[in-house]
């Protein structure tokens, strides 16, 4: 059962002018964030989402294709996002999330009985007393399929913005999807025939208030993403946003990006349908003294559509790495693996144990 007392919201409890957090988001000393590793020492990667897309550009490919193997993240540049609409829906971010209290409490994520609710404004779903609690604020909305969105949790000041972002952030993740199939020798449609025509797209608005004592808490704790890949658009003015490197274990922070960048993140769902040739990074958001805020939507299949290892990735020397379930089941146990602080792959026990045959590979 949802636990009945959400929690203040974070905005709020930033706003009192405490010499540090609460306890309620105090985090043990033994998993509290050290600095990340910067960026600009690793070359972190960027790809040009036009060049890939022109026939025979080996050297982009190659790019895309080592972001995938080392990182599980990249930023892209030639996105076609018009820069006055990724700067439009950040400034109209921070409106939204300025507004006096009880304007944007018209849009709460909880039901009249104080249950809570996936969509709308608040923070995270709270499950226990001892669940310590991120340091972020955040209005969550499902964007696609058009049908299903619920009008009464969209702001006016954001509706028209992030519909059209919602249309071209599409646009962006089905040329990653392309971009990432023929990374494997297939044709370009071979993720997208699995991910289905009407997918479903979730967006997240996310506020991190400026921190007393940012050493003790999370802005996000670490997770990995409930999609087939995730597109985020980040901060113009301040980072936060670390990345697990996947081939050496150390944190890096993700750089600001001054060029209206796009970063693109591999979800679980990807992972499970690559059979692993894709993993899904461990990411985390760390806070500080300024305010920081982003926009992330996640690309997930149609729910009634089974997610499996695509059979032309499974063979002797690799055998399914993840059992099949539906979309639908993977996308309801995130919530509960999330608060958890776990992946969804490992909370589902979906995971196969073919550990001698993958190392023979």
């Amino acid at each position: 059962m949802v636990h009945q007392d959400q929690g203040k919201l974070v905005q709020e409890v930033a706003a009192g002018g405490l010499p540090a957090p609460p306890s309620r988001y105090v985090l043990k000393e033994e998993v509290r964030p050290t600095g990340g590793v910067a960026a600009s020492e690793l070359a972190f990667p960027t790809v040009d989402l036009q060049r890939l897309a022109e026939p025979g550009d080996v050297e982009e490919a190659a790019k895309l294709r080592s972001a995938l193997d080392s990182w599980g993240l990249f930023a892209v540049t030639g996105h076609g996002v018009p820069e006055e609409l990724l700067d439009g829906i950040l400034d109209a971010t921070r409106e939204f999330f300025h507004l006096p209290a009880e304007a944007k409490l018209e849009y709460a994520n909880r039901t009249d009985d104080g249950e809570f609710q996936a969509e709308g404004y608040g923070i995270d779903r709270v499950d226990t007393d001892e669940q310590v609690l991120d340091w972020c604020d955040r209005l969550y909305l499902t964007v696609q399929p058009d049908g299903e969105r619920q009008p009464r949790f969209w702001p006016p000041s954001l509706a028209t913005l992030l519909h059209e972002y919602t249309l071209r952030s599409e646009t962006v993740a089905k040329r990653v999807l392309r971009a990432m199939a023929t990374a494997l020798g297939f044709r370009e449609e071979f993720f997208l025939d699995r991910v289905g025509e009407h997918g479903n797209t979730y967006a997240r608005f996310s506020y991190y208030p400026p921190c007393p004592r940012p050493e003790l808490v999370y802005g996000l704790k670490p997770h990995t993403d409930n999609s087939v890949v995730t597109v985020l658009l980040l901060d113009r003015d301040v980072g936060g946003l670390q990345v697990l490197k996947q081939d050496d274990g150390r944190w890096v922070d993700v750089p600001v990006f001054r060029r209206h960048e796009l970063l693109v993140v591999v979800g679980e769902e990807m992972e499970l349908m690559s059979n692993a040739a894709f993993i899904a990074p461990t990411h985390r958001v760390v806070t500080g003294d300024r305010e920081r805020m982003s926009l992330v939507m996640f690309y997930q299949p149609e729910p009634h559509l089974d997610l499996q290892p695509a059979e032309e990735l499974v063979d002797e020397t690799r055998p399914a790495m993840y059992r099949k379930l539906k979309a639908k089941t993977f996308g309801d146990g995130f919530f509960d693996a999330f608060a958890l602080g776990e992946r969804t792959l490992d909370f589902l026990k979906v995971t196969i144990d073919n550990k001698d045959a993958v190392s023979s590979a």
